[in-house]
C-alpha cells in the first residue's frame, strides 16, 4: 500500500471526484444516467483517466522547478521515476482516448451504431491538456488543431452533401473543435511574445486549464445521442470560465501573489456564479420536462460567500498560507458548483453529486490536492 500513495499523490487522487462531477453533471443534465449507463461508466473512465495523465504530465514537465519549491513531491524527491511517470502518462492517455471509443458504441433497432463524438471530445482534451502541461510544443499543438479544423470542416461540409454521412454534421464536435482551435491561436500568440516561458505560465495557461474542463463537461454531454442544447454550451462555459479563474488564482500559490492577480482571477469566478444564476432560465424556456430546485439561487450564493470569504482574505495577505487553502477551497468546490448546476435540471435531486465530497475531502488529509 505505501508503494501506491506516491502515485496517488502523482495523481491528485483527491481531485479526481472533481472529473467524477463533471460527467455526472451531463449525464444527470440529460435525464440519461439510468438510461444509458453503460455510456456514463465508459465516460466516467474515461474521463479520470485523461485527469490523472494531466497531472501526471504536469510534474513531469515541472520536475525541475518542484525539485526547488516543492521537493517533496513524487518526481521531484525520486519516490517515482521519471520513466515510470512517463510510461504511466502514456497509458493513461491511451487508456482514456479508448474509453471514450467504447462509449461510442451503442445498439438501436438491433443494430450496432458508433458516435464519434465522445472518442474526438477525448482526442481534443488531450490536445489541450498536453499544450497546457507543455508536453506538445506551441507551434505542434497549433498546427496539429489548425489541421484538425481543416478537416472538421471538409468532413461537415461532406455530411451535408452525401446523406450517407449525416453523422459528420454533429454542432458539438464543429462547435467544439473551434474553440480549441481559436484558444489554440491565443496560445501560439503568447507563446510568440514569451518563447522562453511555459505555455501555463503565461497569460494563456489558465485559459487553457478552463478549456480542459470545458471540454470534460462536453465529453459528459457526449451521453446524449442528438445535437447537444444551448443549456449544454453554457454548462461548459460556466465551468470553464471558474476553473480558468482557480487556475489563475493559483498561478503563484508557492510564493506570495500580487494583488491585482488575484482580483482579476477571483472576478473570473464571480462572472461563473453570474453566468450560473442564468442556467434554470435557459432551462425552462428550451425544455418542459425539467424542475430546477427553487433553492437553486440561494444555494449558489451560499456558495458563493463561503468561496468569497476565503478569496477577500487571501487578497487582503497574499502569502501561500492564505492562497493555497482558497485553491483548495474552490477545487472541491467544483464538485459543489456541479452538484447546483444539476439541481436546475433535476431538482434537489441534484444536490446529491455532493456526497462526491466525502472520498475527496477524507484523501485529502494524507494527499496534497495543488
Amino acid at each position: 500500500m505505501k508503494r501506491l500513495i506516491p502515485y496517488a499523490q502523482l495523481v491528485r487522487l483527491p481531485n479526481t471526484f472533481t472529473a467524477m462531477a463533471d460527467i455526472f453533471l451531463g449525464a444527470l443534465a440529460t435525464g440519461l444516467l439510468f438510461q444509458r449507463w453503460y455510456v456514463a461508466i465508459c465516460l466516467l473512465a474515461s474521463s479520470t483517466l485523461l485527469y490523472w495523465s494531466g497531472m501526471i504530465w504536469n510534474d513531469y514537465k515541472d520536475v525541475n522547478q518542484d525539485r526547488k519549491e516543492r521537493p517533496s513531491r513524487p518526481l521531484a524527491s525520486g519516490r517515482v521515476s521519471m520513466g515510470a511517470a512517463r510510461l504511466l502518462a502514456i497509458a493513461l492517455t491511451f487508456g482514456g482516448l479508448f474509453m471514450a471509443v467504447l462509449a461510442g458504441f451503442r445498439i438501436e433497432a438491433g443494430n450496432w451504431l458508433f458516435d464519434w463524438r465522445p472518442f474526438v471530445i477525448a482526442l481534443l482534451l488531450v490536445i489541450a491538456i498536453m499544450t497546457y502541461d507543455g508536453v506538445l510544443g506551441k507551434w505542434l499543438a497549433f498546427f496539429a488543431i489548425f489541421i484538425g479544423l481543416i478537416a472538421l470542416v471538409v468532413v461537415y461540409r461532406l455530411g451535408q452533401v452525401y446523406p450517407a454521412l449525416a453523422w459528420l454534421r454533429t454542432d458539438m464536435l464543429f462547435g467544439a473543435t473551434i474553440v480549441v482551435s481559436l484558444v489554440s491561436v491565443l496560445g501560439l500568440v503568447v507563446g510568440m511574445l514569451q518563447s522562453d516561458i511555459p505555455l501555463k505560465a503565461t497569460l494563456a495557461g489558465p485559459v487553457f486549464m478552463g478549456l480542459c474542463r470545458f471540454l470534460n463537461i462536453l465529453l459528459g454531454l457526449t451521453i446524449l445521442t442528438i445535437e447537444l442544447p444551448q443549456w449544454g454550451w453554457l454548462l461548459a462555459l460556466v465551468i470553464g470560465i471558474y476553473i480558468a479563474g482557480v487556475t489563475w488564482f493559483a498561478r503563484t500559490e508557492a510564493q506570495t501573489s500580487s494583488q491585482p492577480m488575484l482580483i482579476g482571477a477571483a472576478s473570473a469566478m464571480l462572472v461563473a456564479l453570474l453566468l450560473a444564476l442564468t442556467v434554470p432560465a435557459l432551462v425552462l424556456e428550451r425544455t418542459n420536462d425539467r424542475e430546477p430546485s427553487w433553492l437553486f439561487p440561494y444555494l449558489l450564493a451560499g456558495f458563493g460567500c463561503y468561496l468569497g470569504i476565503a478569496v477577500l482574505a487571501a487578497i487582503r495577505r497574499p502569502e501561500p498560507s492564505r492562497v493555497q487553502p482558497v485553491i483548495k477551497r474552490a477545487i472541491m468546490g467544483l464538485v459543489v458548483l456541479d452538484a447546483l448546476l444539476a439541481s436546475a435540471f433535476v431538482g434537489s435531486l441534484g444536490l446529491l453529486l455532493v456526497v462526491l465530497l466525502v472520498p475527496g475531502m477524507i484523501l485529502g488529509r494524507w494527499l496534497y490536492s495543488t
